[in-house]
């Protein structure tokens, strides 16, 4: 563990015209090259033995997993069943990056997590790591709690086989995009709320990416699990489509993976694939080769999917929570480990981040987070 200080979704959003969308510092030597593994020993092919059996892997393609890395973007609910998914697979290095804290509302769909989890106020990509090192001992997890920036999107993403997404915002899927588009890197749409999900993969050089299909972020007012609520299985079978084709793509069987979107509804009924529309040739990513979202740039407060909350994001030098604990505790109840610092103001909760960031709980008013934080963190 690191001790340094330091959805909208819709067919309608679609293009007009289309068919229905730890710290740097100790970073392990390991993640810098590639693990390299030989062939199984005896344990290992049993442990996989089932999914050896299995054509479409194989013993050559069990190996191949056991050489990839895949990253995931958002250990919350599509995020933590990839993680734990991965794992189990055999995939031989997984990142994970989350900004967020475990809390007990995330425990009806979160797979990864359990009450100790929440009671602790984990954050995701911390608790995440330990619960996948107890599941398998032969993965190297590693647990980045940060937002992925334009400034860190080079160093987490840019060994990655494929990336997953298990974020919560168009923002940050974009970034993903223009990332991997302009890297060559494959990456696995998904969203889900209410009872509905989807899924797409983006292949670049291959399929359409993100803004081939959605060229502008959603406008308007759109559902929220804090809005329309969420059922648990919709997260882990959108989860499960992103998995099986990250499995085919770090198996080398890129070949397989089949360029649909993928929706479905599990209250309702229906499940439903497209074809994917072609390659947009005016799209400013994959066509023109324009990547805003790699620019550095100012990050305003955004309010956070599935909670009323609002990040703070802005403040870059480390805090020392410790001594920010000593000076808050007079002024209401704190808890604090090495990774976050919880401070109780009523109406409100504050979490704080050894970075600097903040998530500022029971509003979604962003003079208001500003405010409390410029107040209690300076």
């Amino acid at each position: 563990m690191c001790r340094h200080p330091v959805n909208g979704i819709g067919l309608d959003q679609i293009r007009p015209g289309l068919v229905p969308s730890l710290c740097r510092l100790c970073f392990p030597k390991e993640w810098k090259h590639p693990v390299t593994i030989g062939v199984m020993d005896a344990a290992e092919r049993q442990r996989y033995s089932r999914q050896i059996l299995f054509p479409g892997i194989g013993e050559r393609g069990q190996e191949a997993l056991a050489r990839s890395h895949a990253v995931v973007v958002g250990v919350g609910a599509l995020g933590s069943f990839h993680a734990a998914a991965l794992a189990r697979a055999g995939v031989g290095r997984i990142t994970l990056i989350d900004r967020d804290y475990v809390e007990p509302s995330n425990l009806h769909r979160q797979w990864l997590f359990d009450e100790a989890d929440a009671a602790e106020a984990l954050p995701k990509a911390a608790a995440a790591e330990r619960h996948i090192a107890r599941i398998n001992s032969g993965v190297l997890a590693r647990g980045v709690v940060a937002d992925l920036t334009p400034g860190n999107v080079s160093e987490l993403l840019g060994d990655a086989g494929v990336i997953l997404d298990g974020t919560d915002n168009f923002d940050t899927r974009y970034l993903i995009n223009d990332f991997a588009v302009s890297r060559g890197i494959p990456w696995i749409y998904g969203a889900a709320v209410g009872s509905y999900g989807l899924t797409m993969p983006v292949i670049p050089g291959r399929t359409a990416c993100l803004r081939c299909v959605y060229p502008d972020p959603p406008a308007g007012v759109q559902p929220t699990c804090e809005t329309a609520g969420v059922v648990n299985v919709i997260v882990s079978a959108v989860a499960s489509l992103q998995v099986a084709d990250a499995l085919k793509i770090l198996c080398g069987r890129t070949d397989a993976v089949q360029p649909r979107i993928t929706t479905m509804d599990v209250w309702n009924g229906g499940i439903r694939q497209i074809e994917m529309p072609v390659r947009d040739p005016e799209c400013p990513a994959c066509a023109r080769r324009e990547f805003p979202y790699l620019e550095e740039r100012s990050r305003p407060p955004v309010s956070l999917c599935g909670r009323n909350a609002v990040q703070i994001h802005e403040r870059e030098r480390p805090i020392d929570l410790m001594k920010l604990q000593a000076r808050l505790e007079p002024l209401g109840e704190v808890r604090a480990n090495q990774f976050a610092l919880r401070f109780f103001v009523p109406p409100y909760e504050m979490t704080v981040f050894p970075d600097g960031r903040a998530i500022v709980k029971g509003t979604s008013d962003t003079g208001v987070a500003r405010s409390l934080y410029a107040r209690y963190v300076g």
